[in-house]
């Protein structure tokens, strides 16, 4: 890499850093405690049952030793470990507008980490194609989280393809204590629905759905030149025809509500992003939502 790449390099991850730093703000950061605060709980103490307490709360031995009613203390085990599962396969570099499906994979991704390592969480990084590409332990602070930033921009990866049973599978090896899994692909692959399942019984998984406006309909721009970014395969497309243009709208939409299905069916969070809209509404509606259910 020569110094004219590595000073354009840092000034895109100092671009992401600014700007989604200003996102993380004291209710963005809020949202983020209140839907993923400690997945486990610690019993502490004991106390005197009090009118409101749960009865399932209640400590039968130590009522029944003292003849009176009490119930359970418990602390919320508060440090999370944040794993970002990202897709690097080729497909995610298209993009019909100013952002790609990797730019906005990588700001979403800032968004994350910054939230987590204000609440003194670790975050970690697993980055794929049809194999695992990278992997980087979660780890704590600022100079950790700009590193995760970095690969996930501009990392080249070795394949093209994609393999998300593959990712998870490693995921589950790897990452031995329970962890917020967020699995971020155009999920252009197939039978990791049950590798989806056993992580989401391991973890707490979303599955975020990062799509293009174009994925969904043709423009009308005349003969068209359209590579398969992950075979390599070209053909020639006629886009004035409304013909085409309406059989690739319906199947691209067939398509996704087919990938929204099996997420849903393998008991996963789904979050969908679209890269011609802002990011930030949807995310603040998905933990609105998460922490809604939770309540």
């Amino acid at each position: 890499m020569n110094p004219n790449q590595a000073r354009e390099i840092l000034k895109k991850v100092r671009q992401i850093e600014i700007r989604t730093r200003r996102l993380v703000t004291d209710s963005l950061a809020g949202q983020y405690h209140s839907v993923f605060k400690g997945r486990g709980i610690n019993f502490e103490d004991v106390r005197e049952y009090s009118p409101g307490d749960e009865v399932r709360t209640i400590d039968w031995n130590v009522t029944a030793r003292t003849g009176r009613p009490f119930v359970k203390k418990f602390t919320e085990e508060r440090e999370l470990t944040i794993l970002l599962m990202v897709d690097v396969s080729a497909s995610g570099n298209f993009g019909s507008g100013a952002q790609s499906k990797r730019e906005l994979s990588a700001e979403l991704a800032s968004v994350l980490a910054f939230s987590a390592i204000r609440n003194n969480d670790k975050v970690g990084l697993i980055l794929f194609s049809d194999q695992v590409e990278k992997y980087i332990p979660p780890k704590k602070g600022r100079r950790h989280v700009l590193r995760v930033v970095r690969e996930i921009l501009f990392f080249e990866p070795k394949q093209k393809g994609t393999d998300i049973a593959n990712a998870l599978d490693f995921a589950n090896k790897v990452v031995t204590r329970r962890a917020v899994a967020f699995l971020v692909s155009d999920f252009q692959a197939s039978e990791y629905q049950q590798a989806l399942r056993m992580t989401n019984k391991r973890h707490d998984t979303v599955a975020v759905m990062v799509v293009d406006p174009r994925e969904r309909d043709m423009p009308d721009v005349g003969l068209l030149a359209v590579e398969d970014s992950e075979t390599g395969e070209l053909m020639e497309v006629n886009t004035s025809s409304p013909d085409i243009r309406s059989y690739f709208s319906n199947s691209s939409r067939n398509r996704l509500d087919v990938i929204r299905r099996d997420l849903r069916s393998s008991g996963v969070d789904v979050l969908e992003l679209d890269t011609g809209k802002p990011y930030m509404p949807a995310l603040m509606q998905f933990f609105a939502t998460r922490e809604a259910r939770r309540v």
